[in-house]
């Protein structure tokens, strides 16, 4: 078993009861060659504390944020994809406990395994530390993340229209303008329009490809930052 006094500087964190660190990292596959039981009861407490402690992180953050921009933020912080690369940022992959089974298959880098351990170990130390040191744990690990999002929190569309929205200004409107290429592969090309501000074009290979990125081109140009 690796250095565990290592894993906890990782973490921040040190624990009073080591057996809930153990528990955490433990998968069901191992339970039949080990004592204690498996992180599937810590995942699921570590998944309702991890959603309380970003909903409150991104509160105190986003001071006029409406409840549809944190959900979004929250939905994209919580994922199972941002669960795994905190986990293989904490480099938990050496101490899982795990079958043989699933160890020659190369489980330490599961992805749900990962996102599954990453969730149980802030149940383990929101158990072991109480709701503060769990909420520490997951500002420390996730707050990078929360200022700057993998993906844009709503898609080009949606995103548009929701400015317009917010503007006072009439829903955008798509024509097709032009439809090139046989039906089995066909071209679209899109322009939006809102209101009486210049067109924007995009291409693709579908009529809702085409519309999102005319919806992306009339974004950027002018100037709306899509994850706000």
């Amino acid at each position: 078993m690796a250095d565990i006094a290592l894993l906890e500087r990782r973490l921040g964190y040190r624990f009073k009861d080591l057996g809930l660190l153990d528990m955490a990292l433990t998968h069901v596959s191992a339970i039949p060659t080990q004592k204690v039981k498996s992180y599937q009861r810590l995942e699921f407490l570590g998944d309702r504390v991890l959603g309380l402690a970003v909903s409150n992180m991104l509160c105190a953050t986003f001071l006029r944020a409406e409840e549809g921009e944190l959900s979004r933020r929250l939905a994209e912080l919580v994922r199972k994809e941002s669960c795994t690369e905190v986990a293989r940022g904490w480099e938990v992959g050496p101490y899982l406990r795990l079958g043989e089974g699933e160890i020659a298959s190369g489980a330490r880098e599961n992805h749900a395994i990962l996102a599954d351990v990453c969730e149980a170990i802030v149940g383990a130390v929101f158990i072991d530390g109480g709701f503060d040191a769990a909420r520490k744990l997951v500002e420390s690990a996730f707050s990078a993340r929360m200022h700057a999002p993998r993906r844009p929190l709503r898609d080009a569309k949606t995103a548009l229209q929701e400015w317009a929205q917010g503007r006072g200004l009439a829903a955008p409107t798509y024509e097709i303008i032009d439809r090139t290429g046989p039906d089995h592969a066909p071209h679209f090309r899109v322009a939006v329009r809102v209101d009486n501000m210049p067109p924007a074009e995009g291409k693709g290979a579908s009529k809702r490809i085409a519309e999102q990125e005319a919806a992306s081109s009339l974004l950027s140009r002018e100037g709306i930052r899509t994850n706000q």
